[in-house]
């Protein structure tokens, strides 16, 4: 693979400890002009001033620009492009109700057609690796987790493939149409197919996966107990939904007696290999619980806001040392897509909430990145510009119209107008350039996307 020189450009590595970067205890080193040397899929330099003589290196004049380690997304629902727009004003169980249907009608095609361009849209708000929590398996189906990671493979982006579930159907009480829901034993036997099939473990992996029940209310007690014995079995982490709403806090009290946290703790669910997603309504002692056992949370401040579900307490997460990371949620649930616009939200939510120092830029840049680097399992991988790390970057254009004169560059990329993408590489791999897409054609995935929502559409209507 050819050597890559950035040079010229204004350099945030969120390096040092995954926890430091985000608390603010250790901010990483920044550079007002610095440089990058990209070698076989790794970082081979990064420091101040002009790079270190590169033989037959290509060299990127990157004046003007930020560099940054790519984003990386803790929790997305990628099927879910294909239903935009709908439910605009429901909160999230009417909204499940609204969509369920629709979602049931899904298959390989129309998935993989999704989760292309939501891949893409992600690559372009500079982004290098995400999970997709995919826990919709329509029975007799194909084989849906398979067409993300193609997807993934297409575009060019690590994928954390959380294969989920669902066990608790209509007819037992549940939200998800009975056609959606899977046996228990047939579960944990496709979950443990996908590992051995998919899971990479070494550094430099392109596809991870996860063990994922959707949520711990809408699968049985018997179905988390196991998935976490398969995931620790397997080597695996595991995810699911956690405290999103008041209803689900109340919900855990009423039928199990505990919070939230107590009730994942009874389940053999916390620990440093877990992530949930969410957490907005998690009180102190449960979030403290949380910061004790390294479980993490992915933070999905637009979706929580679009659906009426409140703002996570993210300052207590991070005083309580809970890794904390980004995440977009289904785009049915975000619109948006794109990752970076996360960390404005994200600031702008917290401070909303908690005032104008409850979050500060750089802990936004840190929470994308090392933050949920670090939900992954991956924060001796990924998420820091550092020697020997894997070459995952993001070069953003901070000197145009609307940050030209703002003279902070974290401050101008997280809180300014969304900043073009100048290069976004992934092991080294050009994925993004100049603000376009390099591996794959848009138009082509807006046609098939666009395709695929009314075909999915048209069979809904067909079999009402």
């Amino acid at each position: 693979m050819d050597s890559l020189v950035i040079e010229g450009c204004a350099v945030a590595t969120i390096d040092g400890t995954a926890a430091g970067v985000i608390t603010g205890a250790g901010t990483g080193a920044e550079y007002e002009s610095g440089h990058l040397v990209l070698a076989g899929g790794r970082i081979a330099a990064v420091g101040p001033g002009p790079a270190p003589a590169v033989p037959e290196a290509r060299v990127i004049d990157a004046s003007g620009c930020l560099a940054t380690p790519g984003l990386i997304g803790t929790h997305h629902h990628l099927f879910q492009g294909l239903t935009r727009g709908l439910a605009q004003d429901s909160g999230l169980v009417p909204w499940l109700t609204t969509l369920y249907p629709l979602w049931a009608r899904l298959d390989a095609g129309l998935h993989g057609a999704a989760a292309r361009a939501g891949l893409a849209t992600l690559a372009l708000s500079g982004c290098s690796a995400t999970a997709d929590h995919h826990y919709l398996f329509p029975r007799g189906g194909d084989d849906l987790l398979a067409a993300g990671i193609g997807a993934a493979g297409q575009i060019g982006l690590r994928l954390h493939a959380c294969r989920g579930s669902l066990d608790l159907g209509e007819s037992a009480g549940g939200l998800p149409p009975d056609s959606v829901v899977g046996d228990r034993d047939q579960i944990l036997a496709a979950t443990e197919q996908a590992i051995d099939r998919y899971h990479d473990s070494s550094p430099a992996a392109m596809v991870r996966v996860a063990v994922a029940p959707s949520t711990p209310f809408a699968v049985t007690e018997q179905l988390m107990r196991e998935s976490a014995d398969l995931a620790r079995r397997k080597g695996v982490r595991l995810h699911t939904h956690l405290a999103e709403t008041p209803d689900d806090r109340d919900l855990c009290r009423e039928r199990f007696g505990r919070t939230p946290a107590e009730y994942l703790e009874s389940l053999g669910w916390l620990g440093d290999d877990v992530w949930v997603a969410h957490g907005v309504h998690l009180d102190l002692p449960d979030i403290i619980k949380l910061g004790r056992a390294g479980t993490g949370v992915a933070h999905c401040p637009a979706s929580n806001a679009r659906l009426g579900a409140g703002i996570a307490p993210v300052p207590e997460f991070i005083a309580a040392g809970v890794p904390v990371g980004l995440g977009v949620d289904g785009a049915a649930a975000n619109d948006h897509g794109g990752l970076a616009a996360e960390m404005r939200q994200s600031l702008l939510a917290a401070r909303a909430r908690r005032g104008a120092s409850a979050l500060t830029a750089r802990q936004a840049l840190a929470v994308a990145t090392m933050g949920s680097a670090r939900c992954l399992g991956r924060q001796d991988e990924i998420g820091s510009l550092e020697v020997g790390k894997q070459a995952d970057v993001a070069l953003w254009r901070v000197d145009d119209l609307g940050h030209a004169a703002t003279a902070d560059p974290v401050w101008a990329l997280v809180c300014g107008p969304p900043a073009r993408l100048e290069l976004l590489t992934v092991a080294g791999r050009t994925v993004v350039a100049h603000g376009e897409l390099r591996t794959a054609d848009p138009a082509a995935l807006t046609s098939d996307l666009r395709a695929a929502a009314r075909a999915l559409a048209g069979r809904h209507r067909v079999n009402r």
